[in-house]
């Protein structure tokens, strides 16, 4: 493991000091604002509009698992490897995404829903970005896979998915005074489907797959199922339940394969 953390002759930790700096100071901001939006008396996550596409609160504890691995990112960018790849590639995209991730907790602290999809439409997009730059990049090492290839998968995964729930939260309707109607069984079908879809694009994109994508989006899709009730729409639970299966189903067999 030391030898993953060798810094070459011509490598210095305080190149780029600026840029680290910010690496690793936004990544504190992100997991402390996340964090108080769990312990806070507000509870966001327990208290916001419910929709009929809201996952069950427990699912945003990826939010954690996910912010422990960048800190590990940030600890990898003093290595040769890691600022080659982090510094030199990923650049300035990686504070951007803590910035744009904390505007998206503040406005949905605030329940201000609309501007909470327009940053996390924003964050989705970089987050992207710095995926592709991730799986374009070669696994040298262990180092490279937990704190590169790992969380910017499970970050892509999570923030696609929470563009579909924030968007049912900034223009859906409320689900505990108004009953579901066509359109939002359409909305929710679709939303399934496309979820699906991605999940599936993840696992069979290439030959190894992306399986920590992959199972961001299946824990979502299980959240959403969990989380709603029969009294609330049959259809849309019966809907929920088959895509799960399919999920669950299409992840099982990848991991077969790959394990074959």
């Amino acid at each position: 493991m030391a030898s993953f953390f060798r810094r070459p002759p011509n490598n210095s930790w305080s190149d780029h000091l600026l840029l680290k700096l910010a690496n690793i100071a936004g990544a504190l901001f992100v997991m402390g604002a996340n964090g108080y939006t769990v312990i806070s008396p507000l509870d966001v996550y327990y208290t916001g509009k419910e929709t009929y596409f809201t996952p069950a609160p427990w699912a945003y504890f990826l939010w954690p698992v996910i912010h422990l691995l960048v800190l590990g990112t940030c600890t990898y960018q003093f290595s040769g490897r890691g600022k080659e790849l982090i510094i030199d590639i990923i650049g300035w995209n990686l504070p951007l995404l803590d910035f744009l991730n904390a505007m998206y907790i503040y406005s949905w602290s605030n329940q201000e829903y609309k501007y909470s999809l327009v940053f996390m439409v924003f964050t989705c997009s970089v987050a992207s970005k710095i995926y592709r730059l991730v799986k374009a990049s070669t696994v040298r090492n262990i180092c490279d896979e937990l704190f590169l290839h790992l969380p910017f998968s499970l970050y892509h995964g999570w923030t696609t998915c929470l563009i579909f729930s924030t968007a049912f939260a900034a223009f859906g309707v409320n689900a505990e005074i108004e009953p579901a109607r066509t359109w939002t069984k359409v909305f929710v079908f679709l939303s399934l489907f496309t979820l699906q879809t991605i999940a599936s694009a993840y696992a069979y994109s290439t030959a190894e797959g992306d399986l920590p994508a992959c199972l961001a989006v299946s824990w979502f899709i299980w959240a959403v199922f969990v989380h709603q009730t029969e009294a609330k729409s049959p259809f849309l639970l019966f809907c929920q339940l088959c895509w799960l299966m399919r999920s669950a189903i299409g992840l099982e067999l990848k991991i077969r394969n790959r394990n074959s």
